[in-house]
């Protein structure tokens, strides 16, 4: 696989590591503790492939209002405004709490409905879940492994490289409760690590990537005027 079949993170170094960023078509779980950078990660894969690629990208937020989003992109200068011919931000939780009268039981069939349409009628190649640990609360599933993976399956249908978010607790080495780790195609796991009395810095890795010649080690993460970069660790 050459790197015009795989998807750029645009953290710069990271893709290097990743033999040119993540294989299309893949599944990948993005995992982190609060403050990690998630959010910001994941919408700078849809902003940096919509600009420099011309790729269209799809963010389906579970929690974060739009609004509210939209003002913390704005403020790490990934403004949505600059790219929303290409990316759609779609307020599954707002969309939610205007349907009156709908069961709880019928959230994933919501979520499923705007994933199919936004493919339909934008055709992204991109999809950033934020974040899949509300999906799988709101979904209710009665048999968490099963469904997640019938989930999974129904994803890959879709034909978008997809971006997973998930929340660990600190700490933890758990990237899932119910095999979510098994089920997709790569981990990347982003952590905070005290390196002394005063500091902490923020890291990166890929846990695995299918199909990829990856380094396993922990790189400095950084954001810098709105670009975020991988480097070697800083001394401790």
């Amino acid at each position: 696989m050459g790197q015009d079949d795989r998807i750029r993170t645009f953290i710069h170094g990271f893709d290097e590591k990743l033999g040119g960023g993540i294989p299309e078509g893949q599944i990948v779980l993005l995992a982190g503790e609060p403050g990690t950078m998630k959010s910001t990660i994941g919408f700078n894969i849809l902003y940096q492939n919509a600009l420099r690629e011309g790729k269209a990208g799809t963010y389906i937020s579970l929690e974060q209002g739009r609004d509210n989003l939209s003002r913390h992109l704005e403020q790490m200068s990934l403004s949505p405004h600059d790219v929303e011919s290409k990316v759609s931000i779609v307020d599954l939780g707002m969309i939610r709490r205007n349907l009156d009268g709908m069961a709880d039981r019928t959230w994933l069939e919501i979520f499923k409905m705007y994933a199919t349409n936004l493919k339909r009628t934008l055709n992204y190649e991109i999809l950033v879940v934020d974040s899949l640990p509300v999906l799988e609360v709101m979904a209710r599933f009665e048999n968490p492994r099963e469904d997640l993976f019938q989930l999974c399956e129904w994803i890959r249908d879709l034909h978008a490289t997809t971006i997973l978010i998930t929340e660990m607790k600190p700490n933890s080495e758990d990237f899932g409760k119910h095999g979510e780790e098994y089920l997709c195609d790569g981990i990347i796991h982003a952590k905070m690590e005290r390196v002394d009395d005063a500091n902490i810095q923020r890291r990166i890795r890929c846990v695995k990537m299918r199909g990829t010649n990856h380094s396993p080690n922990y790189f400095t993460l950084m954001f810098q005027n709105g670009i975020l970069q991988a480097t070697r660790i800083i001394a401790e």
